[in-house]
């Protein structure tokens, strides 16, 4: 097995920092490890604040830098390859497969799409994000300059998904605008979820397909929260078809819930339509669907 090249992980910490020792915001703040953990870390000099070696008793305070330099580590397998779906000097718009995180986190850093795309095509960043086990379109700008107009521009950019829903729909159609931000979590401690106090969220959802016991779904994207058409569609009392993480209402599920990176479900980002960020032409891309979530 072939261990990465490591990360390093920086935080420019916030306000609630004040009150903490290095090792005690650390065990506090991300709790995928113990105290001991942190601690061994430490000592192991693979903490830094402010640039300098941290041993763990240094009183914070915000604005100071923690970096973890986390040694290389084997990355679970994920699938290692993806589609070309369009390319010229601006863009690059590729087919990802469900499974393979889009960018680095969560255990993840070389077997990520980017990593991936970026051996074939080292100037592309991404504009966006799909979740790992969401399949589909993913947007690329390959110079400066168009990342920024498209960014400026991403409200116009039209971004469309076939979802498999549990439970049979009523409604042909649901605007959904439940707010989505943090809410608690068991394992992560905060995951963001719906939340009366979150922030503007909106999304169409119409009915494909009713079947014997699920609903296939095409909605479409007016905001971009994080796990948005799961949070919605399950706030509307259809959470996606096997989705470990959220439940009927758009809370974390009660029994043990899953993390987000969790798969399990079935999303597919089917259709991007944007204007190219120099000519101006419209141009409109499509990703065959899954079978599962092919209607008729």
């Amino acid at each position: 097995m072939t261990l990465n090249q490591g990360y390093s992980y920086r935080h420019v910490l916030g306000p609630s920092a004040l009150g903490h020792t290095s090792l005690s915001y650390l065990a506090s703040h991300y709790s995928h490890s113990d105290e001991a953990a942190w601690q061994a870390r430490l000592e192991a000099g693979e903490v830094l604040l402010n640039d300098k070696i941290a041993d763990g008793r240094e009183p914070l305070r915000a604005g100071n830098v923690l970096v973890w330099n986390r040694p290389g580590w084997v990355e679970e397998a994920t699938p290692q390859g993806f589609g070309v779906i369009f390319q010229d000097t601006d863009l690059l718009v590729v087919n990802k497969p469900s499974g393979l995180p889009t960018l680095p986190g969560g255990g993840f850093y070389e077997n990520t799409l980017l990593s991936l795309v970026q051996i074939e095509f080292p100037d592309a960043r991404p504009l966006h994000r799909l979740g790992r086990a969401t399949s589909g379109l993913v947007l690329f700008a390959r110079n400066p300059e168009a990342a920024s107009t498209l960014s400026r521009r991403w409200t116009a950019v039209q971004k469309q998904y076939q979802a498999l829903g549990s439970g049979v729909a009523e409604l042909e159609a649901y605007d959904i605008r439940v707010p989505i931000g943090p809410c608690a979590h068991p394992r992560l401690g905060q995951v963001h979820a719906a939340s009366v106090s979150g922030k503007p969220s909106r999304s169409v959802a119409r009915t494909e397909e009713r079947r014997s016991n699920s609903t296939v779904f095409e909605v479409d994207l007016f905001t971009g929260r994080p796990h948005q058409i799961r949070i919605h569609l399950a706030s509307i009392g259809h959470p996606l078809e096997g989705d470990p993480l959220y439940a009927a209402g758009g809370q974390p599920r009660d029994d043990q819930p899953g993390l987000p990176g969790d798969g399990g479900y079935w999303l597919h980002a089917k259709r991007l339509v944007l204007e190219h960020p120099v000519s101006g032409v419209r141009l409109e891309f499509r990703s065959p669907l899954p079978e599962i979530l092919n209607c008729g």
